[in-house]
């Protein structure tokens, strides 16, 4: 029987050893990290950090201190970014600065938890509020106990793999518009709340400031969780920078002007959610966004604001799907899985195996309800390798002086030295809050250490046998 084997060679590596074809532009490159941090939880978590903030000035602070901690991690990022502008972004900063082990451990967490789960839990919310616009009940279990919004949910994973699997390109484009529309949503969100000032209704009567005490210092500790978790997202454009044009020179702005404009459209929403629902009144509400606009405009507002999380869960979603894969690719380039998922697809220069494998990851978390629902559990996992990763710019400073470094992090040592005592903060008062959850956390990634040594094994072997 005839076996037809493709004969087209794999592309060459460019001076950096990236095989992917850089096709990424400053305003695409910036549009993945605002696309990948805009999603749902500007729409709602000022509620859940209201509920753990009482004080009007702790809560705008903790918005502040969410923004500055994500632009200081940005600007460390930017630095290492430059030296290894590979596909991959911390997976490659981790394997250089600590050695593979720690890299694997990266991409192991990535795989087993947090990308699936990421995957699941952006999907299902942008299926739930797409249906809610086209007054559709998604609880409707239509295939055994799968509902209505699992399964389109599952549809938009197909859709934009599928996107993503033909072409670069084509994932840019979808990612420019949805940043655009969603950038707009939320600037009509402001214009609704600075829109209520000088009327009764934008009167907001401030919790009496009390001073600061072991409970206060917890509360929030808890509270920049949610935050962060908004934040989060600021360090995609590392991700597949393998891909960005002229790198050194495109990848320093866009993880600077991308960083900073999201926090400074977080700080305008949550002031214009201030200005139309007191402090007090916004823990419970499940979709404060709605609330606010619903307050102004009336009913539509809700359908409007339902319209608008739908559309920037969708763009986060995407945004997700072009760089999550390129970890695994990564990790396939370095033999620590399988070598398949190396290889570029001929037709389209995308990592096309590693993209069909994020799809079918992501479809069976979705199809599992409970993982959609603990992904917030599995947030704090990422803070970890965040705290190495901006650890790695003082251990290449130190061990690789003479190393080209195109941009240098703005403000070193202080500012990246600012970030890994907020991050410490962080994850020590979570670990003392909910220990068990940081423990699942930790055993999730320990458990691919005995993986690790076995897979390094399996592949010497192979390579022994020839």
């Amino acid at each position: 029987m005839l076996r037809l084997v493709s004969t087209t060679p794999e592309p060459a590596p460019d001076r950096w050893g990236e095989r992917l074809p850089r096709k990424l532009g400053f305003w695409s490159a910036a549009a993945v990290l605002v696309g990948s941090t805009i999603g749902s939880g500007i729409f709602r978590t000022p509620a859940v950090v209201a509920d753990r903030l009482d004080v009007v000035w702790l809560f705008l602070l903790a918005w502040i201190l969410g923004g500055l901690v994500s632009v200081a991690g940005a600007l460390a990022y930017a630095e290492l970014a430059t030296m290894m502008p590979r596909s991959g972004g911390m997976y490659v900063y981790l394997r250089q600065a600590f050695g593979k082990p720690w890299a694997f451990l990266f991409g192991w967490t990535q795989l087993l938890v947090l990308r699936p789960a990421s995957y699941g839990a952006i999907s299902i919310t942008c299926s739930e509020y797409l249906l809610r616009v086209l007054s559709v009940d998604g609880s409707v279990a239509i295939v055994g106990s799968i509902s209505r919004a699992q399964v389109l949910a599952g549809a938009l994973l197909v859709m934009v793999g599928a996107v993503n699997y033909r072409g670069m390109e084509r994932g840019a484009w979808v990612q420019n518009v949805s940043t655009v529309l969603k950038v707009g949503a939320l600037l009509v969100l402001v214009a609704l709340g600075l829109s209520t000032i000088g009327t009764p209704s934008a009167a907001v009567e401030a919790a009496p400031a009390s001073a600061p005490s072991l409970s206060v210092v917890s509360a929030f500790g808890l509270a920049m969780v949610p935050i962060l978790w908004s934040y989060d997202g600021w360090a995609d454009v590392g991700f597949v920078s393998g891909e960005v044009k002229d790198p050194q020179r495109t990848l320093p702005r866009a993880f600077l002007s991308g960083a900073t404009m999201v926090a400074v459209l977080y700080l305008a929403v949550t002031v214009a959610y201030l200005l139309v629902i007191p402090l007090g009144a916004m823990p419970g509400s499940k979709l404060i966004a709605a609330d606010v606009a619903s307050a102004v405009v009336g009913p539509v507002g809700v359908v409007l604001v339902s319209g608008a999380v739908a559309l920037s869960t969708f763009g986060t979603l995407n945004g997700t799907m072009m760089t999550g894969p390129r970890i695994f690719y990564a990790m396939a380039e370095d033999r620590l899985f399988f070598r398949r998922l190396a290889r570029v697809q001929p037709r389209y220069g995308t990592p096309g195996g590693a993209i069909v494998l994020s799809v079918v990851l992501g479809v069976v978390f979705v199809s599992i309800r409970s993982f959609a629902q603990l992904v917030d559990q599995f947030v704090i996992g990422i803070w970890p390798f965040h705290v190495l990763g901006v650890a790695a710019v003082f251990v290449l400073r130190r061990r690789e002086p003479e190393a080209d470094r195109p941009y240098r992090a703005w403000g070193y040592p202080w500012v990246p030295a600012l970030f890994l005592l907020a991050a410490v903060f962080l994850l020590g008062n979570y670990l003392l809050s909910e220990p068990l959850t940081v423990l699942a956390n930790a055993a999730v990634m320990l458990a691919g250490v005995p993986v690790y040594y076995a897979w390094t094994r399996r592949t010497a072997a192979a390579a022994a046998r020839g």
